[in-house]
């Protein structure tokens, strides 16, 4: 009989090492198994990318709307209007304000003080100057790039960016999110913005704070717009106010 050293295991692929270790501890568990739950071969569930020192998560999906939320905390909005953010958002800030969620793509998802719809963010079925507190998060970039069913257009984007200008309330607020750094499309997945074009193209509406998730990961609050620059794919927070 060859036996097997645990050298060879290093010269295995990670995925197929892990996997050996994975019906080694199988073994062991059914060995001490107290028999409350049986341990069928036929309910296993190998589970093969979980065994690491700390949990991962998205820095763009993950900060952009701990930050919204934070903002909500200080404004104490009466009601809300989010268009087309990440819907994890919307489900959990409802819990504390009412909540109406618009998308290209209604959700179909069913929670009291949440309201979904379908909305087309180039052409909003909002009257003018008629919503105060407003989101638009990691959403315009993908606009007029095909990427979610909607018709290509280059403008996609300056069409919409006019709509949340269009129907925010005079004293309202609006939340924007999107990515920042070095300005071009990755077609067809978004645009990347310098923090001036998006500066611009919100005028006349007043920036109130401008936050940074940089290209190293975290949240910078208060963010100096210079270090926009800096980033390949970094995600600004933008809070502006109608306040002209």
């Amino acid at each position: 009989m060859v036996q097997v050293g645990k050298d060879i295991f290093i010269r295995f692929p990670k995925k197929v090492a892990r996997f050996f270790e994975y019906l080694n501890e199988l073994s062991r568990f059914r060995r001490k198994n107290d028999q409350r739950l049986s341990v069928k071969s036929g309910d296993i569930y190998p589970c093969l990318k979980d065994k690491i020192t700390k949990t991962p998560f998205d820095h763009h999906y993950t900060y952009h709307p701990a930050w919204a939320a934070r903002v909500l905390a200080q404004t104490r909005p009466v009601s809300h209007i989010d268009i087309s953010s990440i819907l994890s958002f919307s489900s959990i800030v409802s819990a504390f304000v009412p909540i109406k969620f618009y998308d290209y793509r209604p959700a179909d998802l069913k929670l009291n003080n949440l309201e979904s719809g379908f909305a087309d963010l180039k052409k909003l079925n909002f009257a003018d100057n008629s919503i105060s507190s407003l989101s638009c998060m990691h959403t315009v970039e993908h606009i007029g790039l095909g990427r979610y069913g909607d018709e290509i257009d280059p403008q996609g984007d300056i069409k919409s960016i006019n709509e949340l200008k269009r129907v925010l309330k005079h004293g309202g607020d609006l939340l924007f999110v999107t990515p920042v750094g070095k300005p071009r499309i990755e077609f067809n997945a978004h645009r990347i913005y310098s923090y001036e074009q998006i500066v611009e193209y919100f005028s006349p509406l007043v920036l109130n704070e401008f936050s940074l998730i940089p290209d190293a990961g975290g949240i910078i609050n208060n963010a100096d717009p210079a270090l926009v620059k800096e980033q390949s794919y970094g995600c600004g927070c933008f809070w502006f106010k109608n306040i002209n």
